[in-house]
């Protein structure tokens, strides 16, 4: 059994979700959810809000390994520069925690957990609630996809 998290990176708002694979190769998912960062707070004092809540939960849950999602190239280049900002808080501790860290394009995440790596957001958040047997899609967005992040690792995983 793998325990994994997976993490949608963003300053605002970071997605995060824990999910198990079992030895028959379900998936359980164990915890979700975001971190938010408030938008009065400078971005050096966000990245390190956001640092120290991802060093807690590495520190409660203890995963194995890491699926981080890939920075794409917005329209919007400040927010491409924030997300990379949060993205590189979050794979330094990961690192510091010693554990390892894949990375994963979102079009990889949509062929991975929909098939179809030109999914809609819609049809990902769905599939995250089917394969880990959720009675609704997880909320916020910003959580279900840090859960198709996880899923996508552990899948991908299994058979290399």
């Amino acid at each position: 059994m793998t325990l994994a998290i997976g993490i949608d990176p963003g300053t605002a708002s970071t997605g995060f979700g824990l999910v198990r694979s079992k030895p028959d190769g379900s998936l359980e998912v164990i915890t979700y959810g975001v971190w938010s960062t408030p938008k009065e707070m400078t971005a050096p004092a966000r990245l390190a809000l956001l640092y120290d809540q991802l060093q807690q939960t590495i520190r409660q849950y203890r995963p194995e390994t890491a699926a981080v999602e890939k920075l794409f190239f917005q329209r919007n280049i400040s927010t491409a520069i924030a997300v990379g900002q949060a993205r590189g808080v979050a794979l330094l501790a990961l690192s510091q925690a010693g554990v390892e860290v894949f990375e994963y394009t979102p079009n990889e995440v949509k062929q991975a957990v929909a098939g179809y790596g030109s999914a809609e957001k819609r049809q990902v958040q769905e599939m995250v609630r089917v394969l880990l047997a959720l009675p609704e899609i997880p909320r916020p967005d910003d959580a279900a996809d840090a859960l198709a992040v996880a899923i996508t690792h552990l899948n991908t995983r299994r058979y290399v």
